[in-house]
C-alpha cells in the first residue's frame, strides 16, 4: 500500500488509478477503506481512493504532536490532497462526517462534490452508542483496557457497539485486520485515544456547522431510513444547511450503507458524480 507525508504524519492509501472522475472515500473510527469495499468494486469507471486516517486502524503512528481532533482529522484529509494534488473530488464520507470541518476551515478548495451519506453531523460527535469507548478513553488506563474489548464477541457484534452499524453484520477477519493495530501498538492506541477524546463542544460544533453554509457546490446526502446512529432528522437539516444539496433515503440499511446497501449508494454516487 502506498504511503505519503503530510505534516502530522505517513498516510496510507489504496489508488484504483485510472483516468476517470476521482472519488475520495472516509472513514470510520477504528476502520480503513476496506469499509467501501463492496461499493469500490462497482465503480470500475472511477478513480477511487481511500486514505487510512489515523483513527485507530492505521498502521504507523502519526508524530506525537499531531493534533488528532475533529478539526484535526479534517485537515489531516485536506493535506493528504494536498500531498497528492487532487482536484475537483467528490469526497464520500459514511459514519464519521468530520471531514465537513475542512468546509468550515476554509481547506475545501479541492472538493468539488460533496457526499454525506449517514454520517455524524452538527453536534452527534460522537453518537450515542460511541459515546461510552470515548468517556473509557478520557481514563488513564482508558485505551489500553478499550483494546482489550476489541476482541470481544460484545463489541463487534452488538447492537450496543459495533453491531449497530450494519443489519447485515461485519465478518470476523475485517475486524481483526481493523483491530489489530490498537491492540499491538501503544502508539497507534495513544493516536486513537487523542481522536476519541477529540469532539469540541457541542457549542462549538454547532458553530462551526453554521460555517459550512459556504460550500455552494452540489452535495449529496444519501441516509439510512433505519440508521440507529445518526438521526434521520439530520438528513433534513443538511440539506437545508447547504445550497446545493439534494435528499435520497436508503432502506433496509443501518449507518454502513456501503454494507448493507452496497448497489444502491454505487448507483447514488454514479448518478451524483455523472
Amino acid at each position: 500500500m502506498p504511503t505519503v507525508d503530510v505534516p502530522s504524519g505517513p498516510i496510507a492509501y489504496e489508488d484504483t488509478g485510472g483516468d476517470g472522475p476521482i472519488v475520495v472515500f472516509g472513514h470510520g473510527l477504528l476502520m480503513d477503506g476496506r469499509q467501501w469495499r463492496k461499493v469500490i468494486a462497482l465503480l470500475p469507471e472511477y478513480r477511487c481512493i481511500t486514505p487510512t486516517l489515523p483513527m485507530g486502524a492505521h498502521k504507523e503512528p502519526m508524530s506525537p504532536d499531531a493534533d488528532l481532533s475533529e478539526q484535526g482529522m479534517a485537515a489531516i484529509l485536506a493535506d493528504f490532497l494536498d500531498a497528492l494534488d487532487l482536484g475537483d473530488v467528490t469526497l464520500v464520507l459514511n459514519d464519521w462526517g468530520g471531514g465537513q470541518f475542512m468546509i468550515s476551515d476554509g481547506r475545501d478548495e479541492r472538493v468539488g462534490r460533496l457526499v454525506l451519506a449517514s454520517c455524524t453531523a452538527f453536534d452527534n460527535y460522537p453518537p450515542k452508542p460511541a459515546r461510552p469507548a470515548a468517556l473509557l478513553c478520557r481514563m488513564p488506563g482508558g485505551g489500553w483496557l478499550l483494546s482489550r474489548m476489541l476482541g470481544t464477541n460484545f463489541f463487534r457484534h452488538s447492537r450496543r457497539a459495533y453491531g449497530a452499524l450494519t443489519k447485515k453484520g461485519l465478518p470476523d477477519w475485517l475486524f481483526d485486520e481493523w483491530f489489530r493495530p490498537a491492540v499491538e501498538n501503544a502508539a497507534i492506541r495513544r493516536d486513537l485515544v487523542k481522536f476519541a477524546t477529540g469532539a469540541p463542544s457541542r457549542r462549538r460544533l454547532l458553530e462551526l456547522s453554521e460555517r459550512m453554509r459556504t460550500f455552494t457546490r452540489p452535495v449529496l446526502v444519501v441516509w439510512a431510513r433505519e440508521d440507529r446512529m445518526m438521526p434521520l432528522a439530520h438528513a433534513d437539516r443538511l440539506v437545508e444547511l447547504f445550497p446545493d444539496a439534494t435528499k435520497m433515503v436508503i432502506d433496509d440499511s443501518w449507518t454502513l450503507i456501503p454494507e448493507d446497501q452496497p448497489e444502491a449508494i454505487a448507483d447514488a454516487l454514479r448518478d451524483f458524480v455523472a
